[in-house]
């Protein structure tokens, strides 16, 4: 079925041209380029009183990208400077040309909600290589003075500009072995989806859905019928690597966490993302704080929050034994049954899209469940990943050998003969507040081990936006592993996140990285500790990281949900 050709050569100039919503005469870029497909593909199907788009998306073309770079003299700073900040810093002073600025200004009539500014560089979501994450989204509350709005515009724009110069994508470029010269970027301007509610502007759901699980946790989860990631506000917990709730569209009720009453609630989101109108920012709150507000504002808030008592869920407006020790979790438990009409649209969306573009699709969305109302916000082709074989792992290994085990959330795939373990010390991490400079270590030994697939051990999740969760580490400091083992410490509070459906699993899956969580003190998972405390090791950039030499074996038997990490030695 895979057939790239036709979503190639479609032209999405002229969904842009036909609304006055085109900048500049150069390239639009992929993220425009996917939702213009979707606005065709849901014209020619009729869908688009089911479906709505945002009400608009102005697109800044490459030329004022490139127009900009050459009217600041910012060719030099980019290709001289290896401080990302100073790239920024140089970007944020330059000056748009009197014309996009009146442009940008009329936009500021059209638009009076909080504004979102995205990426859509030429090589973004392309059918090979999608660039996820890599650049960037700024988010603003469009409020204050027209003049003050106006450079809130300008500098978000600027910094997206910047953004193709960052760590990340110039890793992402150089492993995939993409010239510089290669990327342009261009610039979407779309007011946010959502709602206000008392003074908050957000979504009420937010989704990422995919039409494929090339990672599936179990046999029982159907590859074809793909996975969605929900969370409650703005949709940025979809991707990331941060708490929302993974559902296996062949299988809603499969939790990638277990059952368990304390699993549910040590995954569930915790915190949800919104705009502050009062004050223009983007912004963040625990959902403890605005428990009150969310009963009051949503209605169906019962298929979503439970109260959780360190033992049991309970029902939201049940009479909780203790209640004053209770905190919500988001654990969406009833959700699949109260909003089932929901999934069967995702479902069918997915099912037309990827059939429209004769490839797997990933898409974002928003849902307002009084509405009953899906907002379609992004629309890309799901970068093409092989499914690996099944590694059966022997009966016979000598437990001394077997240095980490899992199983849980284990797909099919084999690394032999790495040479280096790289092992943040999970007991050791987190004791000084110093993560930053741990992550910027493993970074060195990444640089190191350029030429290497090694293996790399750290405690809960790799790439964590917070770093009590996890080590903080950009892309381009774990780029040229062969493995991620996330190892949870349950009394540090530290677990794997097994977010398949992000940005961070994208990555994995196009560099064909493996993966392995292990749940220490669990029954059937191993850290080796007195391994690691035995073995002769180099010390990092910082203490509590290590390089191990010698020849390693992992084995992912996804069949049977097990997987090892083992020394040959």
């Amino acid at each position: 079925m895979n057939d790239p050709s036709l979503y190639q050569s479609f032209d999405p100039k002229e969904y842009y041209r036909h609304r006055d919503w085109l900048i500049g005469s150069g390239d639009v870029g992929g993220k425009a380029k996917g939702l213009a497909f979707a606005f065709s593909v849901l014209h020619d199907r009729g869908l688009l009183d089911a479906v709505h788009l945002p009400q608009a998306t102005y697109v800044v073309t490459t030329e004022i990208f490139e127009v900009f770079m050459a009217d600041n003299r910012l060719e030099e700073i980019v290709r001289s400077s290896g401080d990302y900040f100073d790239i920024v810093d140089a970007f944020e002073r330059g000056h748009f040309r009197p014309a996009v600025r009146e442009i940008f200004r009329q936009i500021l009539t059209v638009i009076r909600t909080p504004v979102a500014v995205r990426s859509s560089s030429v090589l973004e979501d392309d059918v090979t290589l999608s660039f996820a994450g890599k650049y960037a989204t700024h988010f603003f509350g469009n409020t204050g003075t027209d003049e003050f709005r106006l450079r809130r515009l300008e500098r978000a724009v600027k910094q997206v500009f910047a953004s193709a110069f960052n760590p990340a994508a110039k890793e992402y470029r150089r492993k995939h072995g993409i010239k510089l010269a290669a990327e342009r970027m261009a610039v979407l301007i779309q007011p946010i989806v959502g709602r206000i509610r008392d003074g908050l502007f957000y979504p009420e759901l937010a989704a990422a859905a995919f039409s494929k699980v090339f990672r599936r946790p179990s046999p029982r989860v159907r590859k074809e019928q793909g996975v969605m990631r929900v969370c409650f506000g703005l949709g940025t917990r979809t991707v990331d690597r941060a708490f929302a709730r993974t559902f296996f569209l062949s299988n809603p009720h499969i939790r990638p966490e277990g059952n368990r009453p304390a699993d549910i609630a040590s995954h569930a989101q915790e915190e949800f993302d919104y705009v502050d109108l009062n004050h223009g920012f983007f912004l963040s709150a625990r959902i403890e704080y605005f428990l009150k507000q969310m009963t009051s504002q949503h209605k169906m808030a019962p298929a979503f929050v439970e109260w959780y008592d360190g033992d049991m869920l309970h029902w939201l407006h049940s009479d909780a034994p203790g209640q004053g020790r209770c905190r919500p979790v988001l654990s969406f438990s009833d959700f699949p049954r109260r909003c089932s009409g929901f999934f069967r649209r995702v479902k069918e969306l997915l099912t037309t899209f990827e059939e429209a573009m004769r490839l797997p699709v990933d898409i974002e969305l928003t849902y307002e469940t009084a509405l009953d109302e899906l907002t379609l916000v992004q629309l890309r082709p799901l970068s093409v990943f092989e499914e690996l074989g099944r590694r059966e792992i022997p009966d016979d290994l000598p437990p001394e050998r077997i240095l980490l085990r899992g199983n849980r959330m284990v797909s099919n795939g084999s690394l032999e003969g790495a040479k280096a373990l790289v092992l943040v010390d999970p007991y050791l991490y987190g004791t000084s507040p110093d993560f930053y400079e741990v992550a910027r270590a493993v970074g060195e030994l990444n640089q190191q081990l350029e030429n290497e697939r090694y293996i790399l051990v750290g405690p809960g999740r790799w790439g964590s936006a917070n770093p009590t969760l996890g080590v903080p580490v950009q892309y381009s400091e774990l780029s040229n592993s062969g493995c991620l083992v996330e190892v949870g410490i349950p009394n540090a509070g530290m677990t794997p996140e097994l977010s398949f459906g992000t940005h961070f699993f994208l990555d994995l899956d196009v560099d064909n990285i493996l993966y392995l969580p292990v749940f220490s003190g669990e029954e059937g998972n191993v850290f080796n500790r007195e391994w690691f405390r035995s073995h002769p090791y180099e010390e990092g950039a910082h203490p509590s990281v290590r390089i191990y030499r010698g020849h390693f074996d992992v084995l992912l038997d996804g069949e049977k949900e097990v997987g090892v990490v083992v020394s040959r030695e």
